[in-house]
């Protein structure tokens, strides 16, 4: 097993960082347009997802290559943080926490931490994680201006 983890500083409150996060779009903006998710069965449009939802979907690569199934489970959503068990393709263990840590009225430090089983691919799936975290954390820079620009 590998973990690895990434921070970044938001300009959001934790609170509202972490709403954000439960709510599938988001995430589909934060892998985009790297990765892409078609979800068998998903929440309507801007619902957060709650503790025991469950989905599996088609990953594509850049919104268009076909690549694996990829299961997503949440396991618990507190007031700070986000915990899912996943799997798919060539990865067997994919548990993945998203904690969002108050810095200040306005702001809060995000992190990424997951644990990865890659199998035989092990390097390479550590390799590709960290990447993405890195895209993963640039867009939510941009997604936190979004929101900040939007009137109150």
């Amino acid at each position: 097993m590998t973990i690895v983890s990434i921070s970044t500083e938001l300009p959001l409150s934790a609170h509202r960082a972490r709403a954000l996060a439960a709510v599938p779009e988001v995430m589909l903006f934060v892998l985009a347009p790297v990765l892409s998710f078609a979800m068998d069965e998903a929440p309507e449009p801007g619902t957060a997802v709650e503790p025991g939802f469950r989905a599996r979907g088609r990953v594509r690569w850049l919104g268009v290559i076909p690549s694996w199934t990829h299961e997503i489970e949440v396991v618990r959503l507190d007031e700070n943080e986000i915990y899912t068990r996943e799997h798919g393709g060539p990865v067997h263990t994919w548990n993945h926490r998203l904690t969002f840590e108050p810095v200040g009225a306005d702001s809060c430090r995000y992190t990424d931490e997951i644990e990865i089983d890659g199998g035989v691919t092990g390097w390479l799936t550590g390799l590709f994680v960290r990447a993405m975290f890195r895209h993963r954390h640039r867009r939510w820079q941009t997604l936190a201006a979004l929101v900040r620009a939007l009137p109150a």
